[in-house]
């Protein structure tokens, strides 16, 4: 591969590695387009139901706004434990799924333990722990939990790969032992990108528990459910303003929080 790249035929005309490299993505798209099979007839077509459908959305119904507020209030205590329990738990596999940390056999399994996380969808999380708990609010506190520990596992471990390799060597070199070379090696360069990935799953775990709602994981999701299977969509529309509304403001003041770490 790497002569192919540094042939001289290739030297004379630079242009063929960008030419080739266009016309895969155009093929990769292409394939994919045609997998879709998607009619653009009936799409152009389907914009009167959509404009109808956000037509019933409007105005919303403010008398409902009590009961919003009561639900985005267990949805964010539910995204707050859910994201807690998930970091504890995150931070010892990612650590095992370090390639500067830990041993290969080890990476292997933490990594392997991480896949199959992330490839369970978070309603299917939610209906298990809806079977075991019953529904409401433990349910989807604890689908949150595992979902995260999906991610923020992941963005730990790349964190913790990421550490300038040579300060850690430095310390070797002078003797510390395991725990020291943690403690003043990795922690210090790992902690301002692990509390920014955290606060950005809290955020997103918002989102998520309105999700879950819809298997009856409680939050504001089960409320917004609840109203679009009575048809009542203006009531449906005060629930997505009021999460639209907190899910903003976390997100400026995680967007803050976050350059205040990046800047430590």
């Amino acid at each position: 591969m790497s002569y192919f790249f540094n042939s001289p035929h290739l030297r004379r005309f630079p242009w063929v590695i960008p030419l080739l490299i266009f016309l895969i993505i155009v093929g990769v798209y292409t394939w994919a387009i045609q997998g879709l099979q998607v009619d653009f007839e009936v799409l152009r077509s389907s914009w009167p139901y959509i404009t109808d459908f956000i037509s019933r959305l409007f105005p919303p119904d403010w008398r409902v706004l009590d009961i919003a507020i009561k639900a985005l209030i267990e949805t964010v205590q539910m995204s707050l434990w859910g994201t807690t329990i998930g970091a504890i738990i995150s931070l010892p596999i990612a650590v095992a799924s370090a390639n500067n940390v830990a041993p290969r056999w080890l990476q292997w399994l933490a990594n392997l333990l991480q896949n199959a996380v992330r490839s369970v969808p978070s309603i299917i999380l939610g209906l298990i722990f809806v079977a075991a708990t019953g529904l409401g609010a433990p349910a989807g506190t604890l689908a949150l939990g595992i979902y995260t520990i999906g991610y923020l596992a992941k963005f730990y471990q790349q964190a913790i790969e990421a550490v300038e390799p040579r300060s850690l060597e430095s310390l070797k070199v002078i003797g510390a032992s395991r725990l020291q070379i943690a403690q003043y090696g990795i922690v210090p360069q790992v902690l301002p990108l692990g509390l920014g990935y955290t606060l950005w799953m809290f955020e997103y775990n918002i989102r998520a528990a309105s999700v879950l709602g819809v298997v009856g994981a409680g939050g504001i999701g089960f409320q917004l459910k609840s109203y679009i299977d009575g048809f009542e969509y203006t009531k449906a529309t005060t629930m997505m303003l009021v999460l639209l509304v907190v899910v903003t403001l976390i997100d400026g003041f995680s967007s803050q929080l976050r350059r205040r770490l990046d800047s430590m």
